[in-house]
């Protein structure tokens, strides 16, 4: 009869901790949903990389990518998303490596996409010129005029 109670207190502390286990990742997993970037920005030049913090790569980029995200404050979005914690970002996307790191351009249409580590001079080219561009569209006319 003891080893049956035994048994009995020990099924119910598994099933116990396994409840609180699950019920913390939830909010874990609730509260870094909420800090998710809009991807692309709305009316922003946009750059992700898609990766994962575990990955090396992805590291290497963390520190520069740190640097643009400030640099580019109210001209364009530098996010990182973990798609190993949100799987579904990689499935909107279609990432099947990371890191990928996708542009769009100011009305959300994605310009290009690169998979691997890309270096700090690269995404700056890139997103830069994806600044011209808008700055240009922004300059030019609406229309034709009349004479």
């Amino acid at each position: 009869m003891k080893k049956l109670l035994v048994a009995l207190i020990f099924i119910v502390a598994v099933f116990t901790l396994m409840f609180l286990y699950t019920a913390q990742q939830q909010s874990l997993d609730q509260a870094s949903w909420e800090e998710l970037p809009q991807i692309p920005a709305p009316g922003q030049v946009t750059m992700v990389n898609m990766g994962s913090a575990s990955c090396l790569p992805c590291r290497m980029m963390q520190p520069f990518l740190e640097e643009l995200k400030v640099e580019y404050e109210n001209k364009a979005k530098i996010a990182f998303i973990d798609v190993w914690k949100h799987t579904e970002y990689g499935q909107i996307f279609e990432i099947t490596t990371i890191p990928t790191q996708i542009f769009f351009d100011h009305q959300g249409i994605e310009i290009f996409r690169h998979q691997g580590f890309l270096d700090k001079t690269s995404i700056v080219n890139i997103v830069e010129e994806l600044l011209e561009k808008q700055e240009a569209g922004a300059q030019s006319p609406a229309g034709p005029t009349e004479p």
